[in-house]
């Protein structure tokens, strides 16, 4: 067995960090127009044995909060002299759009296409190299917490390019029931981070501007089975949580008409060819379609607002190689442990 070899001071922002110590940073991002700063906050937690450098990071939109409080929960769990190698933590990397609670940037473009941005560019590719530059490039290994749009619920999945082995290690590592074979985006930093050779895995779950106890006790959970299987904090991935299942492909279900919208099937649910998913009515009922399943599948995203126009994405499928019925039954004992992990956190936060 290899000796573990002791940790060296981790520099960041111009800023040091010394064996077994953790430190708060501010990446001065921009100005807002009273010339006041705006700093992208960063807990930087570097472990007294060597080990990889993993950001964990949310808010790239700036209205998804639940990987910000993954953040916190994780930042409150990490011991720097049981960690093995550095922890970057940035629960807020758009902070123009999480103060606004939007999405975008203020020159309404996405962060998330934007990488690995320009010096000399829009607002949002200026922040997007910043971050990049500054940060990104330093790590090993990154782990980016997504939630569904505003009016839209994701599912807690993985999202990853399972074509690269480390990145699909990572991907299996982090436990939830589902992991979506998704290819590469341009000016995505899930893209841009692996042309450098950085395995990266994308979580979604939850919807836009919303807290939920699942979503982020999964993600928190997550994190640290992706830490243990980094070795960067002691413990191995508990045997009784199975396997993912991988999705091969995935689509979106569109309302051909406008109307209100009563879905028949929720978040999870296995869904059969030609099942009818939702009802689209007119106000006085006078009209009505239904909205049918093209293939069979597991609902992995859907729209919360029952109005709908022509075109809107209502409900997102992932199909399987496998049987979905071994998929759902997977969803079921998934959602049952995190309720379970869930109700240990509040009862702990309680007694603290």
């Amino acid at each position: 067995m290899a000796k573990v070899k002791i940790n060296r001071p981790f520099t960041l922002l111009g800023e040091s960090i010394g064996v077994g110590e953790r430190k708060t940073l501010a990446l001065e991002a921009a100005k807002l127009y009273t010339h006041s700063p705006l700093n992208i906050p960063i807990e930087v937690v570097n472990g007294v044995m060597e080990g990889p450098i993993l950001m964990v990071c949310a808010a790239i939109h700036g209205d998804e909060l639940n990987g910000v409080e993954v953040v916190r929960q994780l930042l409150a769990k990490i011991d720097p002299n049981q960690l093995r190698g550095t922890l970057i933590a940035v629960p807020i990397v758009n902070v123009f759009g999480f103060i606004h609670k939007s999405r975008y940037l203020p020159d309404r473009r996405d962060m998330n296409r934007s990488f690995p941005g320009s010096e000399r560019g829009s607002l949002a590719g200026r922040m997007a190299y910043m971050f990049f530059n500054q940060v990104a490039v330093h790590c090993t290994h990154i782990i980016d917490l997504h939630t569904g749009a505003i009016h839209r619920t994701n599912l807690p999945q993985i999202r990853a390019n399972l074509a690269d082995e480390a990145t699909a290690q990572m991907a299996k590592a982090f436990g939830t029931p589902a992991v979506i074979d998704a290819s590469l985006r341009n000016g995505s930093l899930r893209s841009e981070a692996a042309n450098l050779g950085i395995p990266v895995i994308t979580y979604e779950a939850g919807e836009a501007l919303r807290f939920d106890p699942i979503a982020i006790a999964a993600g928190v959970q997550g994190v640290d089975y992706v830490m243990r299987h980094l070795k960067m904090i002691r413990g191995k991935r508990p045997k009784k949580l199975p396997d993912p299942v991988i999705a091969s492909s995935t689509s979106w279900v569109r309302a051909e008409v406008d109307g209100i919208v009563r879905a028949q099937v929720s978040l999870g649910e296995r869904v059969m060819k030609g099942q009818v998913l939702a009802y689209i009515s007119s106000p006085l009922g006078d009209s009505e379609l239904e909205l049918l399943a093209p293939r069979s599948g597991i609902i992995i995203g859907q729209q919360t607002m029952p109005l709908v126009n022509e075109g809107d994405a209502v409900f997102h499928i992932a199909y399987f190689a496998h049987a979905n019925s071994l998929v759902e039954q997977q969803l079921e004992t998934f959602i049952d442990e995190i309720n379970d992990l869930d109700d240990e956190l509040k009862t702990a936060e309680l007694n603290n």
